[in-house]
């Protein structure tokens, strides 16, 4: 670091995607941030490309260099993939720092792996801290959802940092400290496994309406930018019904036609799953969301056993009303069994997670922010039997209504194939 130059408040390793579009937000925020990169020649096209951000960006090469450019006790972020490549910027960048410093690990990691690693730090007076972030590049840059697992000492320090660069839903910023170890990656597995879901009765209904009734992907859109306008209003249903109103200009064709229908995954979804099936808790719908996924990457079998068993065979008489009630039920149920799962995890690992907390941070800045977020705050924030989202009288009320459209659209799409 040149000499006289100001020391940065935080540092963020890992100028991808993501780190690049927080570290930027950081600087925006009047933020001191130190960035460095394992590939040197990031760091110098980042600062280039800040523009004049850049004046509040000390950018470093080399482990040395970049934990000597931060006020004590540091604030260090990895922005960086999960697993072993973590693992090893600890073991490299640990003996280097002092008591009291802390980590955070920014990326999507199983918390089983930051509860061990929380643990081995404090051993030397570390702090790790696991967060979870929400909102794609676009959010990183100008204000993620973000959830926090770690000691209340680390949450002190990043209070001020975080909230100064979240979302924000009216003046509340939505980013929280949900308790310890692997609280905060926890909630954002979940978190994605909610999207995975939610994202998967969206697609059912765009193929029952295409497949079905034979509709033409804008009409589709335009159905689904009708419901975002009232109480099915969601950030994903948004995007979908823009999307579907895209023409691709090589082809002509309707872009969702021409995009590859195949789904990868990280494997967030399938840790949502399997932690739930570990803890005797009914996750049926992110389960049916995962094994979709799968199925969608195997292109090569599905076209081949559909010229031998055929496609659908007949048509849908489903009305718009009765989809949208039906897509209301599927979300209520998506959304509870999320919240079930993190109340399973909250007992036995005594988190003490604060439902309400969840929901309301989740409302801006996130992939799965919409209008049911609210009503899953206040619904908390009363009196549930038994914590169960679905007995919340507003819920129960809804599903009450909505169920027999569910029970309409499923048993019509069986009978059509």
């Amino acid at each position: 670091m040149e000499t006289g130059m100001a020391k940065a408040q935080i540092g963020v390793y890992g100028l991808g995607t993501m780190g690049s579009a927080l570290a930027l937000n950081m600087a925006e925020a009047g933020i001191r941030v130190a960035v460095t990169n394992r590939e040197a020649d990031w760091i110098g096209r980042f600062v280039t490309e800040a523009g004049a951000l850049a004046e509040n960006i000390v950018p470093q090469e080399g482990l040395e260099a970049f934990v000597a450019s931060l006020v004590t006790p540091r604030v260090i972020l990895f922005m960086i993939p999960s697993g072993a490549p973590m693992d090893a910027m600890i073991e490299a960048i640990a003996p280097l720092l002092s008591p009291g410093d802390t980590i955070i690990d920014g990326g999507n990691a199983n918390f089983h792996d930051t509860r061990r690693r929380a643990a081995a730090l404090a051993t030397q007076d570390l702090h790790f801290v696991g967060m979870g972030v929400s909102g794609g590049e676009e959010g990183a840059r100008h204000g993620p959802s973000m959830m926090v697992g770690g000691s209340d000492h680390s949450w002190a320090q990043l209070k001020p940092l975080l909230e100064a660069i979240a979302a924000r839903y009216g003046e509340d910023p939505c980013v929280a400290h949900l308790g310890p170890d692997g609280a905060g990656h926890f909630v954002k597995t979940v978190h994605n496994g909610i999207e995975y879901a939610d994202m998967q009765a969206i697609a059912e209904i765009y193929t029952l309406e295409h497949h079905g009734a034979a509709r033409i992907p804008e009409e589709i859109g335009a159905m689904f930018t009708r419901w975002d306008a009232g109480p099915l209003k969601s950030y994903l249903l948004e995007i979908t019904g823009k999307l579907l109103t895209y023409t691709d200009p090589e082809t002509g064709h309707p872009m969702v036609d021409v995009i590859w229908d195949a789904a990868g995954q990280k494997g967030t979804g399938r840790w949502t799953v399997i932690e739930a099936l570990r803890m005797g808790q009914s996750a049926s719908m992110i389960e049916a969301a995962v094994g979709a996924r799968g199925w969608s990457s195997e292109k090569y079998t599905r076209v081949e056993a559909e010229k031998i068993l055929g496609g659908a065979r007949g048509a849908m008489e489903c009305s718009e009303e009765v989809l949208a009630d039906a897509f209301m039920a599927a979300r209520i149920l998506c959304y509870a069994q999320g919240f079930r799962i993190l109340k399973a995890a909250s007992e036995e690992y005594d988190w003490q997670l604060d439902m309400a907390r969840i929901a309301e941070i989740w409302r801006a800045g996130c992939i799965i922010r919409s209008a049911i977020l609210d009503d899953i705050s206040e619904a908390f924030q009363g009196d549930i039997p038994h914590g169960e989202l679905i007995l919340a009288p507003r819920f129960a009320q809804t599903l009450a209504q909505c169920i027999p459209s569910l029970r309409q659209v499923v048993s019509q799409a069986v009978h059509s194939g």
